[in-house]
Order: structure tokens, then sequence, then C-alpha cells
């Protein structure tokens, strides 16, 4: 039976032809599906917003020397991080509630798995890790320094026995979540009395509501992965969030603490530490023993006015880089980026607001674009660079303007501190 018009444009707006050629137009696609309170919460930073556009900005000061002729024919994006073998320097980074999609952080794993990189889940995901890790994806789970340590020692192993291959720990939180244009509405739940209220809202982005409806579903705020031993749901996404607010901040001790118990649990898969930006505070890492490191600003919605992670990839690279394997996250969005990053040492980087447009705009193909659209990207710049593999990359492959890096956190040469 042929679908009425109507019914074939809300399954597909864009006809035969849901591919898209940058991240740029799954923004765009994005933003047309989703209503606004739930786009908006994808695309805005803390307070002023410094930080978030800092993090794009900075790319933008990287230049390219190409060649005209001497181009290699064959060239390979494949390289080891956190002792994973990948098809492309290109990790998926870990984002809370991706109420974006019907199938959230399942989508996303199916679209990793398929172009051969890292799954990063968050904690506060709206799938399990039961859920996710069943896709085949290489997942690495995150976890913030919530709730007591038994609570956390408990996470830590049903992340592991769910098949979980790493542990992510994301400390860089100051709960700095002010917008100067204002916060967009998240509900605690979604109830029929939410739904009432906010139907004006919903009704103008008949796709997305049609994409749950044919799923049998709503939009789920829980975070399941937060859920305690014997029960099926977890808090809410605010009642997750108050348990972060009210834990004490952890230390460096506590940093030792929580890599020592995955170590234990996990028989010595990889710990890494995310929202690294000083270089001190990357030594004290390699001193709890982490295996890698992330330099990120909590994609410009951690405290706005830290400097764009691209800045501080070289100083602290050339710190701890022979000791950890270090990433950066935060403005990534094409294949051009990522050179730029590995050729100042990052090993890999990793995306967030970039694959959530493309679940946004096209589920699992959509997340898949997106990774296809950054590793064509990767493959250009190579090309155009005259080399053969990333790990040919080298600071003498870009041209940095002075002042350009960012050195938080220097020791002292006096004192050594």
């Amino acid at each position: 039976m042929t679908k009425p018009d109507w019914l074939a444009r809300l399954e597909n707006p864009w006809k035969q032809n849901p591919w898209f050629e940058s991240v740029a137009v799954a923004q765009q696609r994005a933003r047309r599906r989703l209503p606004q309170p739930v786009y908006g919460a994808l695309v805005a930073g803390s307070e002023r917003g410094q930080s978030l556009s800092a993090n794009e900005a900075a790319f933008t000061e990287l230049g390219f020397a190409p060649h005209v002729a001497g181009q290699r024919p064959e060239r390979t994006k494949d390289r080891t991080v956190w002792g994973q073998r990948l098809s492309l320097p290109v990790l998926i980074s870990p984002t809370g509630v991706q109420a974006v999609h019907p199938d959230g952080e399942v989508a996303v794993a199916r679209a990793a798995a398929s172009r051969g990189t890292i799954m990063g889940l968050s904690n506060f995901a709206s799938k399990s890790v039961e859920e996710v890790t069943a896709t085949g994806a290489t997942t690495f789970f995150q976890m913030y320094w919530t709730g007591d340590r038994d609570v956390m020692v408990q996470r830590m192993q049903r992340a592991h026995d769910a098949g979980a291959v790493g542990l992510i720990a994301t400390l860089d939180w100051s709960f700095s979540t002010g917008r100067d244009w204002g916060s967009p509405e998240i509900p605690e739940r979604v109830d029929l009395k939410t739904m009432v209220r906010m139907a004006p809202q919903v009704a103008t982005r008949p796709r997305w509501l049609y994409q749950f409806g044919r799923a049998g579903q709503i939009p789920d705020l829980t975070a399941p992965n937060l859920a305690a031993p014997g029960q099926d749901k977890g808090p809410t996404f605010f009642g997750a969030y108050y348990e972060w607010m009210t834990t004490t901040p952890p230390t460096w001790d506590d940093v030792a603490w929580m890599r020592e118990q995955w170590t234990q649990i996990s028989g010595g898969r990889p710990f890494v530490l995310k929202g690294v930006c000083r270089i001190d505070d990357a030594l004290r890492a390699v001193d709890a023993g982490v295996a890698g490191i992330s330099i990120s600003n909590h994609g410009g919605n951690n405290l706005d006015g830290t400097p764009a992670p691209l800045r501080m990839v070289a100083p602290i690279c050339e710190t701890v880089g022979h000791q950890v394997e270090v990433v950066m996250d935060g403005g990534v969005r094409r294949g051009s980026d990522v050179v730029k990053a590995l050729a100042l040492g990052a090993r890999a980087v990793m995306i967030g607001r970039a694959y959530l447009w493309g679940l946004a705009a096209n589920g699992e193909a959509g997340v898949g674009n997106v990774l296809d659209v950054i590793g064509s990207g990767i493959d250009s710049a190579l090309l155009g660079l005259g080399l053969s593999s990333v790990d040919e990359l080298t600071p003498e492959s870009i041209e940095v303007p002075d002042g350009f890096h960012r050195s938080l956190g220097q020791p002292s040469r006096a004192t050594g501190e």
C-alpha cells in the first residue's frame, strides 16, 4: 500500500536523500526537527558562551600549507587509542540523556561500532549500559564523582559486568549553568501534565513527536545507569543532577582511589580522566595512575572563560604525552579540525554536539553520516599535506601563529611545583 504524502514526509522529510555533506547541514536539520527547548539544550554554553564560541574559533587560527604535486595515493586514518585499534581517531564523547531520538545512545553505539571507533556512554544516559554494549560497540563507561564510595563501586562493577572496556571519569564541573540568553526548559519528567503544558512547542515539530510515537515511547529523562541494584528505573535527570551537586568534590586522592577500584574490578582496563585544562593537573593525573586524559572545558558548559582545549593541546602533550595518551574535545566540526589537533600532539579527538545533530537529523544513519563526513575530511587534509597516515602529522604540518598556545598551571622552574 502506498503511504500518504503527509506520512512519507514525516518519515523522510528530505525525500530520498537524507544524507548530508557537512556537520553544519546536520545542525540545520536538527534545528528544523527538534522542539526549541530540546535544540537549545544542545547548542548553548554556560553564561555568556565565551568558551563555547572560543572552542570553534581556535581552529580557524591554524592553517595548512598544501602541496600541489607528489601527494600520496593511499592514506590511512587508523590509530590505536587507549588500547583499542580504531578506524579513525574520532571518539564518541559521553553526553547525557539523548532524548533527541527514541533510539538515543543505542543508535549512536551502533554507528560507532559500524565505523570502528569508541563509544563513550554517560552514566546520565537515557539507555542502559547493558543495551549499549549489546550493540557490539567498544564502550567506555563515563562516571561523575557522585554518591558515596559504595555506590560508585557498584556502578563500576555493573559497567564492567556489562562489557565496558574502559572507564572515563569526568570531573570538570562548576555548576555555572546560567545562560545570558536564558536556559531552555527541561522538565523533571515527561508525564501527561508536562505534555499538555509543552504541547504548543512540541506541536511545531511533528516529525520529532512522530518518531517517538512510532517507537511507542515518550522522551525518557531518567538515568537508568544510576538505578540502585534491583531497581528498573533510575532517578530523573534532576535527581541525578542533585546527587552530583550534593556530593563533596573529589580530591586527587579520590581520583587515585577511583582508578584503583576500576583497576581491581576490571583487571587493569584503561582509566581516563576527562576535563583537564592545566599542566599541573595533567601531572597530578599521571601521578594518580591514569592511562589517558581528555583536554576539555566540557564543551563550553563548565566555567565560562576557560580557553579553548585546542590551545592547551601542545603544552600538555609536551609535558605528559610520553606517559599517557592524550585526546581533546571541544569545537570539532570537520576532518581538518581533527588533523590540526593531531598535529599538535593529540592522540585523537572526541565529538559531542556534532554526532547529536546527526542523531537528531537521521538517527543511527545520521551519526554514521557525521563520522563519515569527518573521516573524509581527515583524508582530504592528509592528501593536501602529502601524508599517507595520521601518524605522520607533526607541528610542522600546520601553521601556528605566535601566542596561540595556553600553558595554564605551568610548574615553576624554580620550585619544580
